[in-house]
């Protein structure tokens, strides 16, 4: 049985396969420096269905440290970093992409300041990368920054490190993996960031284009609503409701009060509008009613225990 790594680096890689032998080479060579020579690593590749020879490319590697896993088709990176996370072993966990723009050797300086966080987030400052790229996502990443609470300034940045308690206990699915620090901070852990030196991409293609910026910006809503809102899905939905049927119910009572007047209301807009403000009002609270019933049916022991005396009474 093999022993227990110290490090556990994961490379979600989608038809790299220019890049894959380099950068294996420099992974080497940083993990065998005299400060890290002493810890054992394994480096796990995700193969997320490239149509390439990344593959086999990849077991071209003779080393026993190192694992594949190829996924039948392109799932997304959310797929390959969630598959990786289960399948990592390491105290510390961290990720990078394949396409030769992360650079190994900043990889002693995460491990150094996870000393101090939980997880560490890398910044791209000088990204080398076009400004059709750049420009859109400075200004993704302020609006992600206020609305999530993170103070960081990359959420986009694919090379983190984690300890390894934090990955085996966030979810990540979809386009989530923009959000891992947002997801990473509500759960209670504490984010850290270091800036990073950023390659410019030599070989292969970007695998992103302008598409990403609208599923980022509806992801956002996702991972705030999911954060704010998976057990009490009736404050939102119930607040919308009970103001779009209050505004039905005072535009009614109007309408009631000019008929006793003598006024005719029969023909008038507003009241179809305030008899369609009171039905939507009284379904957006039916929903949130529903959303309670379904979370109550599921397992809410969604939190994650620091200490516990108990355990520690009974001998575990």
């Amino acid at each position: 049985m093999s022993s227990k790594p110290n490090i556990s680096i994961i490379i979600p890689v989608y038809n790299e396969e220019e890049n894959i032998l380099e950068l294996y080479e420099k992974l080497c060579n940083t993990l065998s420096l005299p400060h890290l020579i002493e810890k054992t690593y394994e480096i796990i590749f995700i193969d997320d269905g490239s149509t390439d020879s990344t593959f086999e490319e990849i077991k071209k590697i003779k080393n026993s440290k190192v694992k594949i896993v190829r996924f039948q088709r392109n799932y997304g990176k959310a797929a390959a970093l969630s598959c990786g996370f289960k399948r990592s072993k390491g105290d510390i966990v961290i990720t990078l992409d394949g396409d030769l723009q992360d650079d190994p050797k900043e990889i002693p300086r995460f491990i150094e300041k996870l000393k101090k966080y939980d997880m560490v987030s890398g910044w791209k400052n000088k990204r080398q990368d076009p400004i059709s790229k750049t420009l859109p996502s400075k200004y993704f990443n302020r609006l992600t920054r206020f609305i999530t609470g993170v103070n960081i300034h990359d959420f986009n940045c694919g090379y983190k490190a984690y300890n390894s308690y934090v990955v085996k206990n966030i979810n990540v699915y979809g386009e989530l993996h923009r959000y891992i620090p947002a997801l990473v901070y509500w759960k209670g852990y504490t984010v850290g960031e270091i800036e990073v030196e950023h390659h410019p991409r030599i070989h292969g293609n970007s695998k992103y284009g302008v598409e990403r910026l609208l599923k980022g910006f509806l992801d956002l809503i996702t991972v705030t609503f999911l954060m704010i809102y998976k057990k009490r899905p009736l404050h939102i939905f119930g607040g919308i409701g009970i103001l779009l049927g209050l505004s039905g119910i005072i535009i009614s009572v109007y309408l009631m009060v000019s008929w006793a007047t003598g006024l005719k209301i029969g023909d008038r807009p507003l009241l179809m509008l305030g008899i369609l403000l009171t039905v939507t009002g009284a379904q957006f609270i039916s929903l949130g009613l529903i959303g309670e019933l379904i979370t109550n049916l599921r397992n809410n022991d969604d939190y994650i225990i620091k200490y516990d005396s108990y355990e520690l009474e009974n001998g575990r």
